[in-house]
C-alpha cells in the first residue's frame, strides 16, 4: 500500500480512490468472466455481447471515438464448438474442461471407434512406429504419456515431433488422437480447421481408455466471422498530437460445448479492468498529452486485432510516445514483470524507481523482447512499448477455472496507482 506523510484527513483520500478502483475492477470482471458473456469468443456472439458492454463504458467514462464509432471492425477465420462434446468410454463418461479438452483445430467426429493404446516410450524406435502407423488404421489412437519420464530433451524433440506426425500427418490413416496427460488442461483457439480431432485426457493413473471410445464432437469453422477492435481517447491539454496508449485484449476463448465455457477472468477481463479503470482517473485528470484506450479482439486467435490495427492505425503510430500493453492483471503477490524492459531501459528505471518509491509492490522485475501479446504488434512497427502483467496468486489459466469470484486482486489497486504514476511521469518530460 502507497506510504503517505502529509497529513491525517489527506491520508484517507487515497484510500477512498482505491475502495472505488477495486470496486469497479472487480465489478468489470465479473460481468466479462460471466455465463451470458460466452467466454467472450465466437460462439453466441460472445465477443460481441463483451465488445458492447466495453463500448458502454467509454460512453460512461466520456471517452471520445476517433470517428463514428469505438468500433474498427476487421475479420478472422475460426474454428469454434457450440453443440454436442460427448466422449464415453469403459461406460465412463468424460467431461469438457475437467476431464478432457478437444485440440482447437479439431473437425467433428461421431460414432463409436476401435482404439490402440501405445506408450510414449514405443515411438522411440522406428520400425516399433511403422507397425503403430499400420495397426492404428481406422481407428483412434491412444498415446499414454503419464508414465513417460525421460528428461533428455533431444530424445523428448524427437518423440514430440513423431507424435505431431501421427497427429496430423493426412496420409497417416488414423481417424484421430487421444493423448492421456498428467499436465494441467490448457485450451486455445485455431483460425483453421484440420483433418482429424485429437483429444487430450488428463485422469488419474490408474484410467484407461477402453478398447472403444464413443465420441460426438460437434466442430463449425467459421471463415471472415466480422469482429472488431475498441478505440476511444481523452485529448490532451496541452500536446494533443502526441499520445500515450494503453491496450489489452477483451477476448478469450469462448464455449467449449454446449454447456461449458472458459471465464478468462485473469486472461484478460482483469487487463479490460485495468485499462478502464486507468481511463477514468485520468478523465477526471486531464493529462498533457492525448491518451488512446484500445481493447483488442482476437488476441487469443494470434494477436490478429492488434494486427489489424497496426497496419490500419487511427492516428500515426510515429505520434505514440508510449504504450503499455495490460494482460494477466489479476494477481501481484509476487510483483509485476515488464516485457521489453531491456529495450525500453529509462522507462523501466522510472516505473522501478516510482514502485520502490512509493513501496507499492514486491517486485518490479525485467525481461526481455517477447512477442507473447498484443504489443508485439506495435512492438515490430517501432513503437515504444511494454506488456505487464502479474506474477503469483492461482495459477488458472485458460481453464474453467479462471474465474471471478477466485481471483484474488491481491495488488490490483497498488499496480493501477504506480501505472498512473508511470503515465504521470511523461507530463515532466
Amino acid at each position: 500500500m502507497r506510504k503517505f506523510f502529509i497529513s491525517i484527513s489527506l491520508l484517507f483520500v487515497p484510500f477512498l480512490f482505491y475502495a472505488q478502483d477495486l470496486n469497479y475492477a472487480k465489478d468489470i470482471i465479473q460481468q466479462l468472466a460471466s455465463p451470458g458473456f460466452k467466454g467472450r469468443g465466437y460462439v453466441e456472439s460472445g465477443e460481441k455481447i463483451a465488445a458492447e458492454f466495453i463500448k458502454a463504458e467509454y460512453e460512461k467514462i466520456g471517452l471520445e471515438p476517433f470517428g463514428a464509432d469505438y468500433f474498427q471492425n476487421f475479420t478472422v477465420d475460426v474454428n469454434t464448438f457450440p453443440a454436442d462434446l460427448y466422449f464415453k468410454t469403459n461406460q465412463v463418461i468424460l467431461e469438457p474442461g475437467k476431464d478432457f479438452l478437444i485440440e482447437p483445430l479439431s473437425p467433428s467426429i461421431e460414432g463409436t471407434f476401435k482404439t490402440y493404446m501405445v506408450k510414449k516410450q514405443d515411438l522411440t524406435d522406428d520400425q516399433k512406429i511403422n507397425e503403430i502407423i499400420q495397426s492404428s488404421v481406422n481407428k483412434i489412437l491412444v498415446i499414454d504419456e503419464r508414465e513417460y519420464t525421460s528428461t533428455n530433451p533431444e530424445e523428448k524433440k524427437k518423440l514430440n515431433g513423431v507424435i505431431a506426425t501421427l497427429k496430423y500427418n493426412p496420409q497417416i490413416k488414423t481417424l484421430g488422437t487421444i493423448i492421456l496427460t498428467n499436465d494441467k488442461l490448457t485450451w486455445g483457439a485455431s483460425t483453421k480447421q484440420g483433418i482429424k480431432p485429437i483429444l487430450i485426457v488428463k485422469k488419474e493413473k490408474d484410467f484407461q481408455i477402453g478398447k472403444k471410445v464413443e465420441l460426438k464432437i460437434d466442430a463449425e469453422y467459421i471463415r471472415n466471422y466480422k469482429t472488431q477492435n475498441i478505440i476511444g481517447f481523452i485529448k490532451g491539454q496541452e500536446v494533443p498530437d502526441s499520445f500515450l496508449v494503453l491496450t489489452a485484449h477483451y477476448d478469450h476463448l469462448g464455449k467449449l460445448g454446449k454447456n461449458e465455457y472458459i471465464p478468462g477472468a485473469n486472461d484478460n477481463a482483469s487487463g479490460v479492468a485495468m485499462l478502464l479503470n486507468q481511463a477514468k482517473y485520468f478523465k477526471e485528470h486531464p493529462p498533457k498529452y492525448s491518451i488512446a484506450f484500445i481493447c483488442l479482439g482476437a488476441e487469443e486467435l494470434g494477436i490478429l486485432g492488434a494486427k489489424y490495427y497496426t497496419e490500419n492505425p487511427l492516428f500515426d503510430l510515429n505520434s505514440i510516445k508510449f504504450l503499455v500493453n495490460f494482460d494477466l492483471a489479476g494477481t501481484g503477490e509476487e510483483g509485476i514483470k515488464v516485457v521489453n524492459a531491456t529495450v525500453f531501459n529509462t522507462e523501466f528505471t522510472i516505473l522501478k524507481e516510482l514502485n520502490q518509491a512509493n513501496d507499492y509492490l514486491v517486485d518490479v522485475q525485467s525481461r526481455g523482447a517477447a512477442c507473447n501479446s498484443d504489443h508485439c504488434m506495435f512492438y515490430n512497427k517501432e513503437v515504444p512499448c511494454f506488456y505487464i502483467y502479474t506474477m503469483g496468486g492461482i495459477q488458472a489459466y485458460h481453464d474453467i477455472y479462471d474465474r471471478s469470484d477466485t481471483l484474488p486482486l491481491t495488488e490490483f489497486e497498488d499496480y493501477a496507482q504506480l501505472m498512473i504514476d508511470f503515465f504521470e511521469s511523461f507530463s515532466t518530460r
